[in-house]
């Protein structure tokens, strides 16, 4: 009740109740380089999307409510809402760190960025219970039923290849082995020959994969400013990158991640001419020194500090300014290493979720052991 007065929306429910409440950060399908802070209410009618006052840069006004209240101290800017009935599909991310809902246009899909698997998996139960709450009963079945009517009823979800059908008809789809077989062959693809040759076939196998932020400050971040900058900072503070981070049995990937465009929509007539996937950073697990934890402006970052010995360089067919004269070398696109000591390259990785922060470690410390011999040494700073 509130949602609609605040928003000035139509009368739609009388018994419209709220059922969830999420923060997290969201791209719109028709504004794929942007991603906005949201508020998710989740209600037994709708989906509300609550945006930063950035939003009104990048929204269509058509379909988002924008509005102000009385009071000059609180203003509502600007709400995208999506109605249950009107729902077609939420396409589930890989590891469960983002969801994307699709509506009847491009104007309704909207890729929700928890990077959070429990997070995730919590509002999709609530979800499918209001979608449950929207059913009219079915209507009464003929006395007369035969065979096959009997084990074709739609009243229940079922299970199709990796889509769940449920009862209202709305499609969870779930990433299927191809799509992970897609995304091994990329992270494969950028190893070099010789890093190939001297591992086994089982180490380009992902044994992670996680949304994350590269925390950058921005003297380093105009280097590699970009579609995915979400943050931009004038007073020196701090930048945080959106990434996805790659896990292998022996190296560590960033990359930049089209989430909202993939998969392709049944009325896109072509696909986006942004790659889905685009390479940052890629770095062996064995010449990795230490990790720190603790960082006083985010205390979930952890530091990775690689040692910068020559070896295969997991980048170097990706940009002819490896062969640059010394000192004029350039990073590549999107790249924005910080430097540490010398011989030393540090990732500052942000993760929002204490389970997948945990995973991470748990993860990397296995595998830096098995290469390296040796436990894997963490220290924790101020």
């Amino acid at each position: 009740k509130l949602i609609r007065e605040d928003l000035r929306r139509p009368k739609q429910s009388e018994a419209e109740d709220l059922r969830h409440v999420l923060w997290l950060s969201v791209v719109l399908y028709k504004a794929p380089e942007t991603e906005l802070t949201c508020c998710l209410l989740l209600s037994t009618d709708c989906i509300y999307f609550l945006l930063e006052d950035s939003a009104t840069a990048v929204g269509h006004h058509s379909v988002m409510d924008i509005s102000s209240s009385g009071d000059s101290e609180t203003s509502l800017c600007c709400c995208l809402s999506i109605r249950l009935s009107e729902l077609q599909a939420v396409n589930v991310g890989l590891f469960d760190q983002y969801f994307r809902v699709v509506g009847r246009s491009a104007d309704h899909i909207v890729c929700c960025l928890s990077r959070d698997s429990y997070g995730t998996s919590v509002f999709l139960q609530e979800l499918m219970s209001a979608l449950s709450l929207q059913q009219q009963l079915p209507p009464p079945e003929p006395s007369d039923q035969d065979f096959y009517s009997q084990f074709t009823s739609t009243n229940t979800g079922k299970m199709q290849n990796y889509e769940l059908i449920h009862s209202s008809k709305v499609k969870f789809i779930y990433p299927s082995e191809e799509e992970m077989g897609d995304l091994t062959f990329i992270v494969a693809e950028r190893k070099t020959s010789a890093s190939t040759a001297s591992s086994s076939s089982s180490s380009c196998s992902i044994l992670l994969y996680l949304l994350v932020f590269q925390v950058q400050i921005p003297s380093q971040c105009s280097a590699a400013s970009g579609p995915s900058s979400s943050v931009s900072a004038s007073d020196g503070s701090p930048v945080l990158q959106p990434r996805t981070l790659i896990l292998t049995g022996t190296d560590l990937f960033l990359l930049d991640e089209d989430y909202v465009s993939y998969p392709l929509p049944d009325f896109a007539k072509e696909p986006p001419s942004r790659e889905r996937y685009q390479l940052c950073e890629a770095r062996r697990i064995r010449d990795l020194d230490r990790v720190l934890l603790g960082y006083q402006t985010y205390p979930q970052a952890l530091t990775l500090v690689f040692d910068d010995l020559p070896g295969p360089d997991l980048l170097c067919h990706l940009t002819m300014d490896h062969f640059a004269a010394t000192g004029e070398e350039a990073p590549p696109r999107g790249v924005a290493t910080n430097r540490g000591a010398e011989g030393e390259v540090q990732w500052c990785i942000f993760i929002p979720g204490a389970d997948c922060r945990e995973r991470l470690i748990s993860l990397l410390a296995r595998q830096w052991e098995a290469l390296c011999s040796r436990e894997l040494p963490v220290e924790l700073t101020g």
